[in-house]
């Protein structure tokens, strides 16, 4: 019997049919990096203050006071959600009365903004806090749209990798493609905050489902070398080359609803991508498609200049390797016993926190001081060396050590932030993007170090479950952020504290790197800290190249 690998390895490992392939899906992952995101500049919430209506026959003098003072970031600020109440002002205006001189305005009634809010126009035209006034006590709303989102992504991973292997990568791919970019389309219209931010669930749902069927195609058609490449730095830079695009869109397009339209159009230009990227054979030949598989298989050999055996795909030679397990696992064996049991819980924590992290830190970039469009690029940037940074420590040093120095370093840095003066705030920014490499360097190689750690009979059900783990932490990142408006350092504090707290649980993990993977539960069972595995258990750096680590592996 030949598998897969011997059947198709006469293609070669980097032809021009695979630099195609690794190129048009990397290319597909572009829109997801500024979708994803777009909400920090769709849901800005720009400097504000109640609205004094013009028949409130205020003078010039009173009307300038009728905003009480508030002490925020030690300075006093026009309150956002608070005015003295009107009719007062309006009789003292009348006797001629003047603020601060013949009246203590200290003394005043206040009321809250009952004829609406004046938004400041110097960052942003229009945004969907300005639209709809979320701000004050509907301010939750912003953070809710955001959640709700990730409340799509994770729906999406759900039931993305069922169809995908029910219809095909290359039609959920495309399908999911579409989805993302219509309901983006329709969201451009929405009349009100709810029909917003249902649309915005869908299109999580979208994203998220492309994102791992493009990974699984790449992971499937792509020679044992590349995968690696493809999983780790082609997908993960292409998406933050889409991130840097957001802040460019969004300095030039300051108006929500053309900022969004103008970020679904690229999503039109995958169309043509139909007629290229083909779907994955191995897919086909698991559901006994063997002539269509062929087909693609003599195709590429017909791109890469070379030329096929008579006979490629021999039914009789080829068996699916899934049919000879005859033994079935549940998400329960990840707790059957208490070395898998505590591998389980420490990894839904580990992916949990590094969630809340990114995507808090991401998210957070329009608080930070200076330009919000110049922090969101640098936040983007910051990305391509810790994903390059990641790679390389992957390759060369133990997972443990590497994991938790990425952690420590994430965490330490938030930690700092509190204590540098408030005069010197790009030492703030600089802190914050150390924190993001950090924590960005760890979200890549965790992908990586949670497959090693499990068995082959459950891996892809523990990367699952800890990939859920990861959604839940993304859809309470937006309230961290949220914790802003109380302390500006009350975020950092929580999110450093809990990522040092995290690369003190990464230390108690057991060490992969160099070392066999277990292929099953009994396997990890034998061996305290996967330490001694049978010489005949395939290599750990062989293991890695398998598409069954990455299957799981989106962001």
């Amino acid at each position: 019997m030949r598998d897969y690998e011997e059947v198709s390895a006469f293609l070669g490992e980097w032809g021009r049919f695979q630099r195609l392939v690794f190129f048009l899906l990397s290319a597909s992952i572009v829109p997801n990096g500024f979708n994803g995101l777009s909400i920090v500049f769709l849901a800005g919430t720009p400097a504000h203050r109640c609205a004094v209506p013009r028949g409130a026959n205020l003078s010039g003098e009173w009307l300038n006071a009728s905003i009480p003072l508030e002490l925020r970031g030690g300075r006093e600020e026009p309150s956002r959600c608070r005015r003295y109440r009107l009719a007062a002002l309006a009789n003292f205006s009348a006797l001629g009365l003047r603020p601060g001189s013949d009246v203590e305005l200290g003394e005043l009634e206040q009321e809250p903004c009952l004829d609406g809010w004046e938004y400041s126009r110097d960052v942003y035209r229009s945004t969907i806090v300005t639209e709809w006034n979320l701000v004050c006590d509907n301010d939750w709303k912003g953070p809710l749209s955001t959640s709700l989102f990730f409340v799509g992504v994770l729906l999406g991973s759900f039931i993305s990798g069922q169809l995908s292997d029910k219809f095909g990568r290359k039609n959920v791919l495309f399908a999911t493609m579409a989805m993302q970019t219509g309901f983006s389309f329709i969201q451009v219209f929405s009349t009100s905050w709810e029909m917003f931010s249902v649309l915005f669930l869908l299109v999580g749902m979208g994203q998220i489902s492309n994102y791992v069927a493009a990974f699984v195609l790449g992971t499937e058609i792509l020679g044992k070398s590349i995968r690696v490449l493809f999983c780790t730095l082609g997908v993960c830079i292409f998406y933050a080359f889409g991130y840097m695009l957001l802040p460019l869109f969004a300095y030039f397009i300051r108006d929500w609803r053309m900022l969004l339209l103008a970020l679904t159009l690229p999503g039109l230009l995958c169309i043509p991508l139909w007629w290229v990227i083909p779907e994955s054979p191995r897919w086909l030949i698991s559901q006994g498609r063997f002539q269509e598989a062929e087909d693609i298989l003599r195709k590429a050999a017909k791109i890469n200049g070379i030329t096929p055996p008579d006979v490629i795909l021999d039914p009789s030679e080829l068996q699916d390797v899934d049919s000879q397990k005859q033994q079935t696992y549940t998400i329960l064996d990840l707790m059957k016993t208490r070395n898998i049991l505590t591998i389980t819980i420490m990894s839904v924590i580990l992916w949990m926190i590094i969630s809340v992290g990114y995507f808090g830190l991401s998210l957070d970039t329009p608080n930070l001081h200076g330009d919000v469009y110049l922090n969101c690029f640098l936040s983007a940037v910051i990305e391509v060396p810790a994903y390059i940074i990641s790679w390389l420590l992957l390759r060369n040093l133990p997972r443990r050590y590497s994991m938790a120095a990425a952690l420590f370093l994430g965490g330490c840095v938030l930690l700092f932030i509190q204590l540098v003066p408030s005069q010197f705030r790009a030492i703030s920014i600089l802190l914050v993007m150390m924190g993001k490499f950090g924590i960005t360097s760890a979200f890549s190689m965790v992908y990586v170090y949670t497959a090693e750690l499990y068995p082959t009979v459950v891996r892809n059900m523990g990367v699952g479950a800890s990939s859920m783990a990861s959604r839940l932490g993304s859809i309470l990142s937006p309230y961290f952020v949220y914790l802003g408006a109380y302390d500006r350092f009350l975020p950092y504090i929580l999110m450093g504290s809990l990522t040092v707290l995290s690369g003190i649980l990464t230390l108690f993990l057991p060490e992969s790197y160099g070392m066999p993977l277990p292929d099953t539960i009994e396997q990890m069972l034998l061996v305290k800290g996967l330490e001694y595995r049978p010489a005949s258990t395939r290599n750990s750096k062989d293991e890695e190249e398998n598409p069954e680590i990455f299957k799981s592996t989106a962001f």
